[in-house]
């Protein structure tokens, strides 16, 4: 090999981890940087740095309202059971004299309907 090739191989072979090192350093900083976004609920950015932000078609602003009226359906639930609970809980701690009272005078007064 002639000498001129030689000293561009040797030096090529020198820089190249450093070249390999900055280029990882500003991928890792990218994405370091896209991550950070992400979680703070800022805007990703095209490559002219305008903001990108989802496109909403027909199809996702109805699968949007199916799940809000989903969300409502469930919440409307979750209230009933909770209801449900606390009068389970007030019949389990209650006293049992007062529990067979209450029973009693149901009793009764369906008898007395009767």
């Amino acid at each position: 090999m002639d000498q001129d090739v030689q000293q561009v191989f040797n030096f090529v072979i020198d820089i190249l981890p450093w070249v390999a090192a900055i280029v990882a350093f500003s991928v890792g900083g990218a994405v370091f940087s896209t991550w950070l976004k992400i979680k703070n609920g800022y805007p990703l950015s095209n490559s002219w740095g305008m903001p990108m932000h989802p496109k909403t078609d027909s199809e996702a602003a109805e699968r949007i309202r199916l799940l809000t009226t989903e969300n409502a359906q469930l919440r409307a639930e979750l209230g009933s059971v909770k209801d449900r609970l606390e009068n389970i809980e007030r019949i389990v701690t209650d006293e049992p004299t007062r529990l067979a009272q209450e029973i009693d005078s149901l009793a009764h007064g369906k008898a007395g309907r009767a």
